[in-house]
């Protein structure tokens, strides 16, 4: 029988350039996430794809010399489905708002909307960003007073000029869902995470809610409205269906039942979409809405916000080509607590790789196996030593590290904390790293009296790296697998029960770390340093 039901999706991207490490991030986060409920032994479910439809992707594709649709076709081809690879997502399933199921499902969501009066025809006029598929409010703009746009009003987040629109639109009754949205907020204080995107959120919409523009007429490239064919829904509107509309909305009722609701992994900037709009469209759908919100910060180069358009717009794979898909992953969740803005630097990155990954983690993990071939003919030993004393206190600070490690990690991951979890999980790093050290069991290899203190030290370094192999199996999906292996251990790393990690006793033949789990980097060779 299934677990607890456990759906997590990230925003889909859009497909009007390639991949920076801002969305392998926000991948990885929720990646992340849904292994370690995986491994809970929850129903799990993991979600991500491409938004493809709205007035930006039609003006790329048009100066590219191409289609929206092949465009998008290539995006997805060339950089979106590899981007997955790159940092190693696992994800169930990929979702593009051009297929036949998507489109399906917004045609069958906005004409139940119009049917139960929710949906009106009206005119509007506005401020509209295109990098933003969004009207602006005037307090959204900034008037600049230096470079190319002198003068003008320009966006706030993408720092170019907006236009003046104006439209024959079909609007959502949006404001009608204010006092539920509130009621919402405060019955359920977790719905919108952290506090700080709470309280914005909350601030917005007690300001007063304005009715919604769903639809636009000035281009034609997106899902037409089922009862006017000359509009087409409004792309925001659209790509927010396709969490539900992954699932089974409308033609597999089992299947949505089973699935919905979600935790939305989100950057902070598109929080508003999905922590206001999205629920007032199911409250008027009559549907449940999500589960959780989380909007995490931005990450930062040079202080400002991670942009393509701004040419600070890094490659994942300018990261992994030297470090790796697992020390990207864990460098992202422990180095920037989740929810917060945090700076990347080629600096910090290669520093911490060396310090805790290719020092703390990588080298223990080789110097136990090592000693368990060297001093132990390859096999984990029987805990034989009868320990008094230090020594025996010894042993049980590590068993009790590890029971710690493992409910801590466990509380900050329901917490959406994947920073809290890493650094609980390296106590534990911390912990092993002192006990081989003071235990020294190269000392006790060289009286034969100490045979029995030997086995007990050996065997419970080698029970903490097990430990160690299963709760960082969702940040460092690679390594661990590769020392779980070299422990000699039964079943693959990621079907183990990471709520009893700490239970884990090996008795396999082990054999050696080649190469070892995290080679040292020189920072010379750090790429972009």
């Amino acid at each position: 029988m299934p677990g607890e039901p456990f759906y997590a999706t990230t925003p889909i991207f859009y497909v009007n350039d390639v991949p920076h490490i801002g969305h392998a991030y926000t991948e990885v986060a929720a990646d992340a996430l849904a292994r370690w409920h995986r491994q809970a032994g929850d129903d799990t479910w993991l979600l991500t794809g491409t938004d493809e439809h709205g007035e930006k992707i039609l003006r790329t594709a048009v100066a590219n010399g191409t289609t929206p649709r092949a465009w998008a076709d290539e995006l997805v081809r060339t950089a979106w489905l590899p981007l997955l690879e790159t940092v190693g997502v696992a994800n169930d399933d990929f979702i593009r708002t051009t297929d036949e199921r998507h489109e399906r499902g917004v045609a069958a969501f906005i004409q139940k909307l119009y049917d139960d009066g929710h949906i009106y025809a009206g005119e509007y006029e506005g401020f509209y960003c295109v990098g933003c598929e969004e009207y602006k409010q005037r307090d959204e703009l900034v008037l600049t007073d230096a470079g190319d746009y002198a003068g003008e009003l320009v966006c706030a987040i993408h720092s170019r000029p907006v236009e003046i629109l104006k439209e024959k639109n079909y609007f959502f009754r949006m404001s009608a869902f204010q006092s539920r949205l509130l009621e919402l907020y405060e019955t359920r204080p977790d719905f919108v995470q952290p506090e700080s995107v709470r309280n914005e959120i909350v601030q917005f919409v007690r300001q007063g809610l304005s009715d919604l523009s769903i639809t636009r007429t000035s281009f034609d490239w997106g899902i037409q409205v089922p009862w006017d064919p000359s509009h087409v829904v409004y792309v925001w509107f659209d790509a927010l269906l396709n969490y539900i509309t992954a699932v089974g909305y409308g033609v597999d009722d089992a299947k949505f039942a089973r699935r919905w609701p979600a935790v939305h992994i989100v950057g902070k900037d598109i929080a508003r979409f999905h922590a206001v709009i999205w629920p007032a469209m199911l409250m008027a759908a009559e549907l449940e809405v999500p589960a959780r919100v989380f909007g995490h910060g931005w990450l930062l180069v040079g202080g400002e916000k991670m942009s393509k358009s701004k040419l600070t717009g890094i490659a994942p794979g300018e990261i992994t080509g030297t470090f790796g898909a697992d020390a990207f992953r864990y460098y992202f969740l422990r180095a920037i607590a989740f929810g917060s803005d945090g700076s990347f630097s080629w600096e910090d990155l290669t520093a911490r790789y060396n310090a805790e990954l290719a020092n703390g983690f990588g080298n223990l993990a080789s110097r136990v196996l090592t000693m368990v071939q060297r001093y132990s003919d390859g096999t984990i030993p029987s805990p034989e030593g009868a320990a008094v004393g230090a020594a025996a206190d010894a042993d049980r600070e590590v068993r009790d590290a590890e029971r710690r490690a493992t409910e801590l990690a466990d509380r900050a991951m329901e917490r959406i904390a994947p920073h809290e979890a890493l650094a609980a999980i390296w106590d534990l790093v911390d912990e092993l790293n002192g006990y081989v050290q003071s235990q020294q069991p190269w000392a006790l290899a060289k009286d034969p009296a100490q045979k029995a203190r030997l086995d007990t030290v050996l065997f419970t370094a080698s029970r903490g790296l097990g430990t160690l192999a299963v709760l960082l199996s969702p940040f460092l999906p690679t390594a661990t697998e590769r020392l779980w292996s070299a422990l000699g251990a039964p079943g693959a790393v990621q079907e183990q029960d990471i709520r009893r990690a700490f239970e884990w006793i090996g008795d396999g033949p082990v054999r050696p770390l080649d190469p070892p789990l995290f080679p040292r980097v020189e920072a010379e060779a750090a790429v972009g340093a």
